[in-house]
């Protein structure tokens, strides 16, 4: 698919330009196309957060090449489903999704404020996820839900991505539906762990040993991968593998939630950014060059 021609929004204080058209997405989106992307992502993230000061901004920056390889190289819009298990990562899926087309890019000026669909944490009313949550770690059972739902309705071909993060892992919840999605070899479905950890108490290691994350999922009967979540294309490609697999297909992707912003303070607390005035203007510079610096090579490539 085509992004649309390249529009400028306004969110507070911080225009946000769309992808150029020229920028190639689908089956076939090539690594500097989806680098872009997530970028793109980022700079969503920051022109929505900017108004308020705050807001869960390292969600996005640790995300960003996850969305970016879903929704820019695998997901299907009517055909797959995506599920945002952690709710406050809502933020990449509307960055994600007004910049595929999904959504009108105009609604992002409405993040978070009272009566507005695009609120802060994910809720029924989200537009974009088929399914988000606001207690953590409830999302691998819809998801896998979901999987057998379209295996038992002659849906084969559909596909079912999970973002899930590594915090979640503490919740028994989410081995249940691991166990039931091996045992029933539910191939069609992809979880996306996003492993930052990070999480509201503090570092996740800190609070609960999660580890050693790739042999639990394998014990469970999952095809299991474990990449650098900051690497588009490899996450592209895992996807791409995900689709022939013959079992579920968990990727851990080992993430940062300063990623892509130097200008982030060294104490700055990932599960929940401030970002006073100053360092929105900052961080949009930063971006926005980041993106003048790929974009040739996306349009080359495209």
């Amino acid at each position: 698919m085509r992004l649309t021609d390249a529009a400028t929004m306004c969110c507070g204080r911080i225009g946000v330009a769309a992808l150029p058209k020229e920028a190639v997405l689908g089956p076939h989106a090539t690594e500097a196309a989806l680098r872009r992307l997530a970028t793109a992502i980022r700079l969503r993230a920051v022109a929505m957060v900017a108004p308020q000061g705050f807001g869960y901004l390292g969600q996005a920056l640790s995300a960003a090449e996850q969305y970016a390889a879903v929704y820019g190289a695998a997901y299907r819009p009517g055909t797959d489903r995506v599920v945002c298990s952690p709710g406050h990562y809502v933020i990449a899926a509307y960055a994600a999704a007004a910049e595929t087309g999904l959504i009108d890019e105009a609604a992002l000026a409405s993040y978070g404020q009272n009566g507005s669909s695009l609120e802060a944490i994910g809720t029924e009313r989200s537009p974009v996820p088929e399914f988000t949550c606001g207690s953590l770690g409830q999302g691998l059972s819809a998801a896998a839900g979901f999987a057998l739902g379209d295996r038992l309705t002659g849906r084969d071909d559909a596909r079912t991505f999970a973002f899930v993060s590594d915090g979640e892992l503490q919740e028994g919840q989410v081995w249940e539906a691991a166990m039931f999605a091996g045992h029933h070899r539910l191939s069609r479905l992809t979880v996306l762990l996003d492993a930052n950890n990070s999480q509201v108490d503090g570092p996740v290691d800190s609070i609960t040993t999660i580890e050693p994350v790739a042999a639990k999922w394998q014990a469970f009967g999952w095809d299991t991968t474990d990449l650098d979540g900051h690497d588009v294309a490899a996450i592209a490609a895992a996807l791409a593998a995900g689709a022939l697999a013959a079992r579920p297909q968990v990727l851990i992707c080992r993430t940062s939630t300063r990623r892509g912003l130097a200008c982030l303070p060294p104490d700055a607390d990932g599960h929940f950014i401030k970002l006073p005035a100053d360092l929105a203007d900052a961080a949009t510079a930063e971006l926005r060059a980041e993106l003048d610096r790929l974009a040739p090579e996306a349009a080359g490539n495209g």
